[in-house]
């Protein structure tokens, strides 16, 4: 199944697979070991079956696994909190991206979960290394999928019921949304424990600490999606829209100074187009600086996001 889900930069692509067996027909008699793979007939014990090793060749050669990179983080976060969550908006964005493929071809992934999420570094040009400050980005790629056997059932009014079975393993594609939510909290260095998540008598979540520019929005997307509500809850789709204006804007400032509108959203997205492309012209033809990952999801925001998009969005986003 892995095989079959399409070129996407963010799915794990399996180039190939193969165990340490022989095929049934390719088996020749005499040969040992070629009874114990036929059918037991009439032994009174038949030896249990070995375990099959499984070989599955990659094209990209992950680094490590985001629950590593999120434990080896703490000193980046403390120290510059804006380049680190800048950092988990853009591994999220990635996530999103990735499951919307998914899902569009009836697949989820088996445990949306850190040590189920790979990490593939991306090639650096030297003219970019003295910009980092201590970790570049990576390139998130999901692993472990399955097929989706049952229809999503539809939201009981009981919001216990319905937590608990949207929580429950494995229960997709209800769960991807609240798994999302958990992994922001994990991402930002936040303890948050199922109790928390289900919050039947507290109602509250876990206190996300406002470090930089992007917290207030990571605090808000991460209520957005572990709401109790279903009818209230983000999906996959809105999230990926919410973390492209946290990450390129409308910052909220804009409606500070004029009252929003289609009109300024419209005007807004000319001039960051405009800029966008003066500023791929000057690197090409100044430091010759090849476009990164960044650069591409960037580009991808902005070829594709619409006035009336972005108006839905910091309704969403900006509400008090």
């Amino acid at each position: 199944m892995q095989s079959s889900l399409g070129t996407h930069c963010s799915i794990q692509r399996l180039l190939g697979r193969f165990t340490d067996r022989l095929p049934r027909e390719l088996l020749l008699p005499g040969i040992p070991g070629a009874q114990s793979q036929g059918p037991c007939r009439e032994e009174p014990a038949c030896p249990a079956p070995q375990p099959v090793l499984q070989v599955l060749l990659c094209a990209e050669v992950p680094q490590q696994t985001l629950a590593e990179f999120v434990k080896g983080s703490h000193a980046l976060h403390r120290s510059s909190p804006g380049h680190y969550e800048r950092l988990g908006c853009l591994l999220l964005l990635q996530l999103c991206m990735g499951l919307e493929h998914l899902r569009g071809q009836n697949v989820v992934q088996g445990d949306l979960c850190p040590e189920n999420l790979l990490l593939v570094q991306c090639p650096c040009p030297p003219q970019r290394q003295k910009e980092l400050l201590g970790l570049s980005l990576p390139r998130l790629l999901i692993s472990s999928f399955f097929k989706v056997q049952e229809k999503q059932r539809p939201c009981s009014s009981s919001q216990e019921l319905d937590w608990s079975q949207a929580l429950a393993a494995p229960s997709p594609p209800t769960a991807a949304e609240l798994s999302l939510g958990r992994l922001i909290y994990q991402i930002l260095h936040v303890d948050i424990s199922l109790e928390d998540i289900l919050g039947f008598r507290s109602k509250r979540l876990p206190e996300i600490p406002s470090l930089s520019i992007y917290s207030a929005g990571l605090k808000r997307l991460a209520s957005l999606l572990l709401h109790r509500d279903p009818q209230q809850r983000v999906s996959i789709l809105q999230a990926r829209a919410i973390l492209q204006v946290l990450l390129w804007g409308p910052r909220q400032e804009l409606f500070a100074r004029s009252r929003k509108s289609l009109e300024l959203l419209r005007s807004w997205l000319q001039v960051k187009r405009a800029l966008l492309l003066l500023r791929f012209a000057e690197n090409s033809a100044g430091a010759a600086v090849s476009p990164g990952l960044e650069e591409w999801l960037c580009c991808q925001y902005f070829q594709g996001v619409t006035e009336h998009i972005l108006y839905q969005v910091t309704q969403v986003l900006y509400a008090p």
